[in-house]
Parts: structure tokens; C-alpha cells; sequence
């Protein structure tokens, strides 16, 4: 048994890594098969769609509502609910109901795959988890199956399903080859996807520490949970505010059809669900700036979003504010933040950075578009957003290759796969040697 001896030895990010990795070959297997196809689809495309569900991107090359028959839409939507929840979550549920004790490993691994606080119980938070989201997605499929209904949507059960578990993963996968385009002015729809989203991005730590909090097991909410609160709702108002008043292609819609227009685009945004009422591509440069904000810092962590989190955000703006005041140590919200964080933000925003320019370059040389569309599909896949501004249909096979990287790479989280891929640190006798000329 050397080799699960050696597995055992690997640490927590390296076994994420490998973990998500055999999720997605297991996918591509199977959507492969020929049965799990409408229409011939090459095996590269299927790896795309693979990669794009476990990582809960929604970035699609061919088009799932007509290239993939039932079996492959459900092979495509378990990858979404394992990426989504997460694979060892899931895994450590089954032992859970199986009645079998968590291993010292699997906990810990568990509170490194949601970034949990010291103070937070494994087992519970799994517990959690699961029937958080399983209650979310069967209410948000019922409410979705009688939109559909109403709308005389063919296949609603399915389709409510299929939609309501893409969203509370902030998958973006549509049934719709033109995302909920056709539903742009229909509130229902959008507040009920919306509210999916936000439950699933906004992180399992807050829903976990809310129900504490409404069952009297602690008396106040830790401080990262109301740290995400707040950003989150800030970034939804600001955001709306601005699409709503500024961006030209919306503004010859009624005022309350212009404010759902740019509540639901934020919030798709934000949440890196991916979905969209309004075609991307006919956004101004200026909201699209906006929109590459929203996508790198607006969801959670331990949540089913991607991107930088935008926990990651309020330590970089207390390191700028400290700093600038000169403080003598770095504060958010009077409270003092512990160097490992602040250096943990400053080396994904670094790392996120040097990955983002590399692959921007890639693209630029691989692919026939401008700056800015390949500048947002590359930080879409990295955010695992799944927005296009319409590169996605167009991209070559080495493209779809990058893109694939960066999607993956979302999902298990940058600084993650780059502790992963990391080689050994230098040895004592290296350490000595530290003078630098300048």
C-alpha cells in the first residue's frame, strides 16, 4: 500500500487538488460517452464542460441544453453539485450518515477546503451544509418549476431543477442557449435566482453562524461573518446604482425594468453565478470595469463562488488605511489583524496578478480579440463566473486549453494551487545567504 501511504503524506492543498482533479476526469469520462451526447462532441469540448461545472464556472464551448442528452445534463449537474458543495464535504457527509467517524485528516481538511475559523466544528459544519443546501435547492426548484410552468417552459420539473441547483452553486450552466435573456423582465425569476445565488456565494461560515446565532448557540456573529455581510451589501447597492444609472444599453427600458436589468447583472456579478439577462457584450467599457471588480472580489469564502473573496479585499484596504496612517499594526474595524492573514492576502492578490497577465498574454497571442473582452473572459474564469462577452464560442484549441487552467485553478483557489504546484523552500545553509545588493 505505498501509494496511499504516500497520498496520506501530501498536504491539505495537494489533496484538493488531486481530489477536484478526479471529479473532473470522472466527468469528462462519462460526458464522452456516447449515449450522454445529442450530437458528436470532441473530447476537448467535453473536458471544457467538465471542468467548467466541478469548478462551477458555467463558461461553455458547445451549447448543453442541445448537445448533451438528459444523461449527459445530469452527469454535467452532478459535477456542478460535487464542485459546488464541495467533494470532500460530500464525501465526509456519506461517512456521516454511514454512522463512521471523521479522520483527523478529514477535518482538517474540511476547515482548509472552507477557510474555517479555529473555533468551528467540522462534523457540525458539514451537517450544516448539506441540508442547507439541499432545503435551498428544493425550494428554489419549486418556485422555479411554477415560473417555468406559468411560462410554458417544456421539460419545467427538469429544467426548475437543473436551474435551481446551477444557481445555488453559482454554476451559470443554462438549459436557455441565451441564459435567462428571455426572462429579463420577469421578476419572479430574477429575485428567485438571486436569492439562490446569494444564499449559495455568500459562504456556508455566515449561514452556519446565523443559525447559531437564531438558535442561541452563540450570542453574536463572528466578525469575518459580518464583515461579508457588509461587503456584500454594499458591493449589490453600489453596483445597482451605478449599472442602473450609467449604462447606456439599458437605459430605454422602463425605470423598473432598467433597475431589475441592473440588480440581476450585478448580483450575477458579484456572486459569480454567471447568469445573465442582458447581453454582455453590449456593455459600456466603463460598467464593464466595474463588472471585473465585482467578478475578482464579490464572493464569499467557503462559499460557492470564486475570485480574490471579499474578505481578501477588506485586508488589502486595512493594509492601504494602516499604512497611510501610520499605524503600528494594521486594524479593520479597530480590531488588529494577525500578519499570516495580511500575508496571505498580499500573496493572492500578487499570485492572482502574475496568473491573470500570463494568461491575458497567452490569450492576446492565441486568440482574434481586443484587450477587454479577453481581459473579462480571463478573469471570468478565474472568478469561475462564467460570463463571455463572446470569446468563449470563438476560442482555439490552446484558448479552450488556458481557459481550462483558469477555471480549474479558480476552483481550488490560487493561492491553493499554487501551495500545490510549489516547490520546496530553501534550505537553512540558502537562508544565510541574505545580502542583497541594491
Amino acid at each position: 500500500m505505498p501509494n496511499i501511504k504516500r497520498i496520506k503524506n501530501f498536504d491539505p492543498a495537494t489533496l484538493l487538488v488531486f481530489g477536484y482533479l478526479s471529479y473532473v476526469l470522472l466527468g469528462w469520462v462519462l460526458l464522452s460517452l456516447p449515449w450522454a451526447q445529442n450530437q458528436a462532441t470532441t473530447g476537448l469540448d467535453n473536458l471544457f464542460i467538465a471542468v467548467s461545472a466541478v469548478s462551477t464556472t458555467g463558461l461553455v464551448t458547445v451549447d448543453p441544453g442541445s448537445n448533451y442528452s438528459f444523461f449527459g445534463q445530469l452527469i454535467i449537474l452532478f459535477c456542478i453539485q460535487i464542485g459546488g458543495i464541495g467533494y470532500m464535504t460530500f464525501g465526509s457527509f456519506v461517512l456521516i450518515a454511514m454512522r463512521s467517524k471523521l479522520t483527523g485528516a478529514r477535518k482538517e481538511l474540511t476547515k482548509h477546503t472552507f477557510s474555517l475559523p479555529a473555533d468551528f466544528n467540522p462534523l457540525q459544519f458539514i451537517k450544516v451544509v448539506i441540508y442547507f443546501t439541499l432545503i435551498c435547492e428544493a425550494v428554489g426548484a419549486l418556485l422555479l418549476y411554477l415560473i417555468f410552468s406559468f411560462n410554458d417552459v417544456d421539460q419545467a420539473l427538469w429544467t426548475a431543477i437543473f436551474h435551481s441547483i446551477s444557481a445555488f452553486c453559482t454554476a451559470g450552466f443554462s438549459l436557455f442557449s441565451n441564459s435567462f435573456e428571455s426572462f429579463s423582465n420577469n421578476a419572479y425569476l430574477n429575485l428567485t435566482i438571486a436569492a439562490l445565488s446569494y444564499l449559495g456565494a455568500i459562504g456556508f461560515i455566515v449561514v452556519a453562524d446565523v443559525w447559531n446565532s437564531i438558535t442561541g448557540k452563540i450570542k453574536n456573529l463572528h466578525f469575518s461573518s459580518k464583515v461579508i455581510l457588509q461587503i456584500t451589501l454594499y458591493f449589490s447597492m453600489a453596483g445597482t446604482f451605478l449599472l442602473f444609472a450609467f449604462e447606456p444599453s439599458i437605459q430605454s427600458l422602463m425605470p423598473w425594468e432598467r433597475l431589475l436589468a441592473a440588480f440581476f447583472q450585478v448580483m450575477t456579478s458579484t456572486t459569480t453565478v454567471g447568469f445573465n439577462t442582458i447581453p454582455i457584450g453590449e456593455i459600456s467599457a466603463a460598467m464593464i470595469m466595474i463588472l471585473y471588480f465585482l467578478m475578482v472580489f464579490g464572493a464569499s469564502p467557503s462559499g460557492t463562488g470564486g475570485g480574490l473573496k471579499s474578505t481578501t479585499l477588506a485586508v488589502l484596504f486595512a493594509s492601504m488605511k494602516s499604512t497611510l496612517k501610520r499605524r503600528d499594526m494594521i486594524r479593520l474595524k479597530k480590531r488588529p489583524l494577525t500578519q499570516d492573514r495580511v500575508q496571505l492576502a498580499t500573496a493572492s492578490l500578487v499570485f492572482y496578478l502574475t496568473v491573470l497577465f500570463i494568461a491575458v498574454t497567452l490569450l492576446l497571442l492565441t486568440q482574434n480579440h481586443n484587450l477587454q473582452v479577453i481581459t473579462f473572459e480571463a478573469i471570468s474564469a478565474m472568478g469561475t463566473v462564467g460570463l463571455s462577452m463572446g470569446l468563449t464560442a470563438d476560442l482555439t484549441e490552446l484558448g479552450k486549453v488556458i481557459i481550462i487552467l483558469l477555471m480549474f485553478m479558480g476552483r481550488v483557489g490560487i493561492m491553493t494551487f499554487g501551495v500545490a504546484i510549489s516547490s520546496t523552500d530553501e534550505s537553512r545553509e540558502e537562508e544565510s545567504d541574505n545580502d542583497l545588493v541594491i
